[in-house]
């Protein structure tokens, strides 16, 4: 399989054209999110804990039962903050910034699928956190429901949306992955050499794949908030790793082990869970999300409108309104 060649002068345009091509071309890149003004402000207070010897952040709103929003790739808990107001308001809504991304400190480990959940689970001890409701995206959907996995009376709930985690997970064959171009994408970014230029050196994730995930233009004031945990190429060694921890044609096997076990907890747990999707979406489409249910126990799937990947970028009223109704009729039970 040929790679995407993208170079200095021409790699973002590359980028773009090639991601949105798969994606639906012009039409999807045109369509316009069925939400009011979606802010760029993060109006809330920074708060660290130590684990491990390096200091995790976070944020935290509200009281009540515990929400623990959990980010992926490459972003952190600005993620959520046009969603979160939608949850405090009668539930203790905390957003962490994984290790290494975000405002939490950057030390010198692998960064691997398990150095980042040790960090989650410290923190979930950390902080006593019990009788949790997840809501996961991108890779925080694989750290979060392996969470729920190896701590499911400490769960009260799942919500999932873009998820690294089963059924999109494990990947048996490159040949899976039916775009040719976000294929090759994907094998430059794992590629020992290609993936260090574009991720590392090139800010690719940043200032190519974030954007061109999203529907809608991303305002200078987001794009600037994103950029700014990862200023050097060696503050981006989190970013270029993610993309080799998908565990794809069997490796690596740390990693196909840790998606069957979480397989098999999606699939037989009590817990209820919630899957939200979006058109055309990346992980999951339409086509996908219908295949949902018969592959985990005690889920709900709600449609939310127009989104490719980062899907609180285009629909935070719409994801915020069903996570809120869904924890008050669901979880909490007073829809019954």
């Amino acid at each position: 399989m040929k790679l995407i060649k993208l170079r200095p002068a021409k790699h973002l345009a590359a980028f773009s054209a090639a991601l949105m091509i798969g994606l639906g071309g012009p039409a999807i890149a045109q369509a316009q999110p069925n939400t009011p003004t979606i802010s760029a402000e993060f109006p809330f207070e920074q708060k660290f804990v130590e684990i491990g010897g390096s200091r995790i952040a976070y944020i935290e709103e509200g009281s009540g039962p515990v929400v623990l929003f959990i980010h992926g790739n490459p972003t952190s808990s600005y993620l959520w903050r046009n969603i979160i107001p939608y949850v405090s308001g009668n539930h203790r809504a905390i957003a962490l910034d994984l290790i290494g991304m975000g405002a939490s400190d950057k030390p010198d480990i692998d960064y691997s699928f398990q150095d980042h959940y040790r960090y989650v689970e410290g923190f979930i001890e950390a902080l006593e956190l019990q009788d949790i409701t997840l809501v996961l995206h991108d890779w925080g959907g694989g750290l979060g429901t392996y969470y729920a996995t190896n701590n499911s009376e400490n769960v009260r709930g799942v919500v999932m949306m873009e998820a690294a985690a089963p059924p999109a997970l494990p990947i048996p064959s490159w040949d899976m992955i039916p775009n040719p171009e976000i294929r090759a994408t994907f094998q430059g970014f794992r590629d020992p050499q290609m993936g260090p230029q574009i991720i590392l050196e090139q800010n690719m994730f940043i200032e190519g794949l974030l954007p061109g995930s999203v529907i809608r233009p991303l305002g200078d004031a987001e794009m600037d908030a994103y950029r700014a945990p990862y200023p050097t190429p060696e503050s981006r060694k989190p970013i270029l790793v993610w993309p080799n921890e998908i565990p794809i044609e069997g490796k690596p096997e740390r990693n196909m082990a840790v998606m069957q076990d979480i397989a098999g907890w999606l699939g037989a747990s009590d817990q209820p869970k919630l899957y939200l999707y979006a058109s055309p979406g990346l992980i999951i489409s339409p086509e996908t999300a219908a295949f949902i249910p018969q592959v985990m126990s005690n889920v709900q799937t709600r449609f939310v409108g127009a989104g490719i990947h980062y899907l609180q970028e285009d629909q935070p009223e719409v994801i915020g309104r069903n996570i809120s109704d869904w924890l008050r009729d669901v979880v909490s039970g007073e829809g019954k």
